[in-house]
Order: structure tokens, then C-alpha cells, then sequence
């Protein structure tokens, strides 16, 4: 049986890295058959947020003794971000699941993830796109430049901060909604 044949169509090839997309359903089933092609060692399973599209959930495999590798990617809606496990196909997939949990929110279906990378008591998921980072807007980045501003302009407003004069509004960094955050 070929990669082809398990996927139902022809993987594509991106930078050299053979690349499938899969169906979530069918989600441990076709990951199980690609093991069992030879792709056998785990490498590494994450997410990318793709903001209205969803979640896409990105596993890579290694073939190692035809030293060659597979990206099989799933995606997820945001409003039902479950995926099913893959525990049962690859025992190392579970602190992987954890941290995808943790750090998106994607529920892994028939695997109970616990905390593993952040506290208890923490809110939110930090990897997804609108999460706010709150140090953008706590903490000045020093030697930031707005867009369009040149050094003599950066070197202005240094000293006006020295000399206790005001300065000029700053933008507010990527990210952070309007309004969010200490006055500026």
C-alpha cells in the first residue's frame, strides 16, 4: 500500500516535505495506517490558529529507515475545537495533546488532558491569536520604533522622557485591543 492509497489522494510536496491534509473524522484512523507504513517515529504534534478558518492540528512523522518524513495536518472549527487522540497509535503523542490543549484550547477526544505547562489557576490559552499579551501594553519595548519614525525621532522623545516632559501618544502594539490595557 502506498501514501496515496491511505490518504484516498496525493499527498503534495512543499519545500521538499511531503505534505496531507486529513479528514478529523478519520482523523487516528489514517495516522494508525501511515504508521503503519513505516512512518513510525513520532516527531512532533502542534497547532496553528487560523483565526476564522479554525484550528489546524499539524502532526509530522519520520520513516526512519527510508529516511523520509510526512506532515498530515487536520483542521478544526474554533466554536468545536476537538480533535480525536492519537494516545492509543502513539504513546508519545500525549504531552504533545497536553501542550496543544493548554496553549489552543483544542480538546483531544478520549484523551483527559491535565496542566502541564501552565498553572492551575491560569486563564486563557496563550498560542491563540487573541489572546492579549498583557506585556505589550504594561511595559514600554525599549528601542521600539513606530512605523515611520526614525531615529532622531526615537532619540526626541528619550530625552523628553529624562527630562520629565511628556511624549507624544504611542500606538498600540499588535494585538491588543482598543481601549485595553493603563492609559496611555
Amino acid at each position: 500500500m502506498t501514501l496515496a492509497e491511505v490518504l484516498g489522494h496525493e499527498p503534495s510536496t512543499s519545500y521538499g516535505v511531503v505534505v496531507a491534509e486529513v479528514d478529523r473524522a478519520g482523523w487516528a484512523a489514517v495516522v494508525t495506517d501511515v504508521r503503519d507504513l513505516g512512518y513510525a517515529f513520532f516527531d512532533v504534534l502542534t497547532a496553528v490558529d487560523l483565526e476564522a478558518e479554525g484550528f489546524e492540528v499539524v502532526l509530522r512523522l519520520w520513516d526512519p529507515a527510508a529516511r523520509k518524513g510526512v506532515v498530515l495536518r487536520t483542521r478544526c472549527p474554533r466554536e468545536d475545537a476537538r480533535v480525536p487522540t492519537l494516545t492509543e497509535v502513539f504513546a508519545g503523542a500525549g504531552w504533545h495533546e497536553r501542550a496543544a490543549a493548554e496553549l489552543f484550547g483544542i480538546t483531544f477526544d478520549g484523551h483527559a488532558t491535565a496542566h502541564l505547562l501552565l498553572s492551575e489557576g491560569f486563564d486563557g490559552h496563550p498560542l491563540r491569536k487573541d489572546f492579549v499579551l498583557a506585556s505589550r501594553v504594561a511595559k514600554r519595548w525599549p528601542g521600539a520604533k513606530e512605523p515611520g519614525e526614525s531615529d532622531a525621532d526615537l532619540a526626541a522623545e528619550l530625552t523628553a522622557d529624562r527630562t520629565g516632559r511628556g511624549s507624544r501618544r504611542r500606538a498600540v502594539p499588535p494585538g491588543v485591543p482598543t481601549g485595553w490595557g493603563p492609559p496611555r
